[in-house]
C-alpha cells in the first residue's frame, strides 16, 4: 500500500502545466484532453527554447518537437500524435512552419489568452466566424 503524501512531499515532484483556461472556456470546448495535454508539453518546453536563443526575424519564440517525441511522451500512435497537432493548428494554438524535407517543423505556441474578448460571452470562437 503507497503512503499518503505530506506537507514536504508537495513541492517534491515537477509537473507539466496545462492551462486551466484551455478547460474552462467555451473556445476549447472541443479541443481534445489528449491535445490540451500536448499543448502543455510544449508550453513546458517553451522556455527552454527560448534559453536557447530559438527566436525568429520577428522576436517570437519556436521550438522543434518531433513526432517520434510526442509520441513517446504521451504513449500514443503515430497518426493519433499527428491528429493531435493538427487539431491544436485548427484551434489556432500553435503554427507549424515545414523547415525542408527531413528537418522537423518550427513549431510556434500562440498565446490563448489573447483570442476572444473574455468580457464578451459573444465573442468568437474555434469554428465560428
Amino acid at each position: 500500500m503507497n503512503p499518503y503524501f505530506t506537507a514536504p512531499d508537495t513541492e517534491k515532484f515537477r509537473f507539466y502545466r496545462i492551462p486551466k483556461l484551455l478547460f474552462t472556456d467555451e473556445r476549447y470546448r472541443p479541443v481534445s484532453t489528449d491535445a490540451k495535454m500536448l499543448y502543455g508539453l510544449l508550453l513546458d518546453r517553451l522556455s527552454l527554447s527560448e534559453k536557447n536563443g530559438w527566436k525568429d526575424e520577428r522576436g517570437r519564440v519556436y521550438q522543434y518537437f518531433t513526432i517520434r517525441q510526442a509520441q513517446e511522451l504521451l504513449h500514443f500512435g503515430h497518426e493519433k500524435v499527428c491528429r493531435l497537432f493538427a487539431e491544436l493548428e485548427a484551434a489556432d494554438l500553435i503554427e507549424r512552419r515545414r523547415q525542408g524535407q527531413g528537418r522537423a517543423n518550427r513549431i510556434y505556441l500562440k498565446e490563448f489568452t489573447q483570442k476572444a474578448d473574455f468580457r464578451n460571452p459573444r465573442s468568437p470562437g474555434i469554428g465560428r466566424k
